[in-house]
């Protein structure tokens, strides 16, 4: 019988957790799928497993306090062996969209302080081009207005138009970040030069991230309704 999503994500959970050693630093993810990554780990904590553990939100760590995993910081250690996490879209080069979740700053200063990259999802996060889920640029709330402006330039000159609106919370004021920025979400439809618009946004004053994860996964953890599938980049 074919898996749901959701068993989806935790079948590819499940394979991520075999390339984790003991010993090893990792990265925790933020997300739906990288919720059950923690669960896991937990398990095999429990049972012997000695790792410590970065996580990227507070969400992740509440959860990896409560399964018994042991935490570190990345100014306690600042390099790690491997960062395991999800993904809103995968590029067949291994190019990403995150920070569905809010947590995209700190998911990538923790991606990139990690020898390695694994990303775990379900197949329906497979693209041939990024852009149709909105891409999300965390922001300084000094100056939202001009910022968004500039961001929609960037993506104008990137071929790649479309409006940047807010982030709303349920309450209806903006979204806030763990670090106490405001998020947009660039409705662009179809990025056909990703390095491009990173490069454009980076330089952008109040621009504190963006979403765009260009040459950080080494491996895709893909799971469909029939199973598994790796991709490496390559």
């Amino acid at each position: 019988m074919p898996m749901d999503v959701e068993e989806q994500k935790r079948a590819a959970a499940e394979r991520a957790v075999t390339f984790v050693r003991p010993g090893m630093r990792l990265g925790l993810g933020t997300g739906s799928t990288a919720r059950y990554l923690v669960e896991l780990l937990g398990q095999r904590v429990r049972a012997g497993l000695k790792i410590t553990a970065v996580p990227t939100s507070e969400a992740t760590r509440a959860q990896a306090e409560r399964v018994g995993i042991a935490l570190t910081t990345l100014d306690e250690t600042p390099e790690l062996d491997l960062t395991i996490d999800g993904a809103d879209e995968i590029a067949p080069d291994l190019s990403l969209i995150k920070g569905g979740g809010g947590a995209l700053l700190r998911e990538k200063i923790v991606a990139a302080a990690s020898a390695e990259m694994i990303v775990i999802a379900d197949e329906s996060k497979w693209v041939q081009t990024l852009g149709r889920f909105p891409l999300p640029v965390e922001i300084a709330p000094f100056g939202a207005a001009a910022t968004r402006r500039a961001i929609e330039n960037s993506a104008a000159q990137s071929s790649c138009p479309g409006p940047a609106p807010l982030r709303r919370a349920q309450n209806g004021h903006a979204f806030v970040t763990d670090g106490g920025h405001w998020l947009v979400d660039a409705q662009l439809r179809h990025i056909v030069d990703p390095p491009t618009l990173a490069t454009r946004l980076s330089a952008i004053p109040g621009v504190m991230e963006h979403g765009l994860f260009i040459g950080l996964a080494r491996l895709a953890i893909l799971a469909g309704p029939s199973g598994i599938r790796i991709v490496e980049r390559p």
